[in-house]
């Protein structure tokens, strides 16, 4: 078992909630921790990935960055799960819808994910592996929608290993979203995958929501300053979720 702090978080088991939310954007983490949790402390600043640990509804709750990309959510995944004995994580990021039914802010609540990165060649297995997420995290969360009236989708998400992708003399309709689109994916991001399978090889829990921050269809999008503080939603819903799941 490796021992902690690690190289990329300073803290210890204790200092963690055994539900961690993980936004992408570190900006985002301090924003939850400032303005939903009680008696909120820092309790990680290494590489700039803001950790906290607070109350909300009188649960203690978690809220860490995640990073970028699938490398990034792997290795801070792993070392919550596996040496900060979380038992499981929520990420709250953004997503580009590529369905006509898919609206810029609304909800994706992502049951699997399909990825384009070879992530999944570690763990060796003969075959291929689909990446899901924990059903009682997810009833629980389609629960919680309901009852806040969220207007959201559950379904297969695309955890893409590229953000600029080379698209040239490619027409719309062979366009890499396109393709997905056509297999009834919801939307397009870039770290679910890897959290959905280490936390299967954890043994542990993992949901990913996401607000659409912008629409690959229509061009439709949000801003930085927008996808940092206005995705309440998403908050609410994730916090209301993680509280709920939390043993007394």
């Amino acid at each position: 078992m490796p021992l902690y702090p690690t190289p990329h978080i300073n803290a210890a088991p204790e200092d963690f909630s055994e539900t961690v939310l993980m936004p992408g954007d570190p900006l985002r983490a301090k924003f939850i921790a400032e303005n939903y949790l009680t008696d909120a402390v820092c309790i990680n600043k290494v590489r700039g990935a803001l950790a906290y640990t607070g109350y909300y509804k009188c649960k203690k709750i978690s809220v860490m960055a995640s990073g970028m990309g699938i490398p990034s959510m792997g290795i801070y995944s792993y070392e919550l799960y596996n040496i900060f004995g979380v038992k499981r994580i929520m990420r709250i990021g953004s997503a580009g819808a590529i369905r006509s039914d898919i609206k810029v802010r609304d909800i994706v609540i992502a049951m699997g994910a399909c990825t384009t990165s070879s992530f999944a060649t570690q763990y060796n297995l003969p075959g291929s592996f689909a990446p899901i997420c924990s059903y009682e995290m997810l009833k629980a969360c389609t629960e919680n929608a309901e009852k806040l009236g969220i207007r959201y989708h559950v379904g297969n998400i695309l955890t893409s290993d590229t953000f600029y992708t080379d698209t040239a003399g490619l027409t719309d309709e062979n366009l890499p979203s396109s393709a997905w689109g056509r297999m009834n994916v919801t939307a397009i991001e870039m770290e679910t995958a890897a959290l959905y399978m280490t936390a299967a090889r954890a043994g542990c829990e993992a949901l990913a929501i996401c607000t659409v921050s912008d629409h690959l269809l229509t061009g439709e999008t949000t801003s930085a300053e927008e996808r940092q503080n206005s995705f309440t939603d998403m908050i609410t819903l994730a916090l209301d979720t993680g509280a709920e799941l939390i043993d007394d």
